[in-house]
């Protein structure tokens, strides 16, 4: 075989590589973007949630320093979160 043969197998088989190592980091980084996106938008749901649980938890402080009924306070705040756990199912 040629010397000049054998160069353009290299380099068909060296474009055809470079070529496939392209498409396969395209979708990599195309399904990583879509990870990272689903990962963002679960941590800012969490902190949604956080800061439901914080304002709730500061409303049912208020109340007990304020003596309503500790009971009556306490059937309050899990009939909130009940409420608002069936509306967000």
């Amino acid at each position: 075989m040629g010397d000049f043969l054998k160069m353009d197998v290299f380099f068909l088989v060296t474009t055809i590589a470079v070529l496939l190592s392209i498409f396969f980091g395209a979708v990599l980084f195309w399904r990583l973007s879509r990870i990272f996106k689903n990962i963002e938008h679960i941590s800012k749901q969490v902190a949604l949630e956080s800061d439901n649980i914080r304002l709730d938890l500061a409303e049912l402080r208020t109340d007990v320093r304020r003596g309503k009924g500790r009971l009556k306070s306490l059937i309050n705040f899990f009939g909130k979160t009940a409420r608002r756990t069936s509306k967000d199912s």
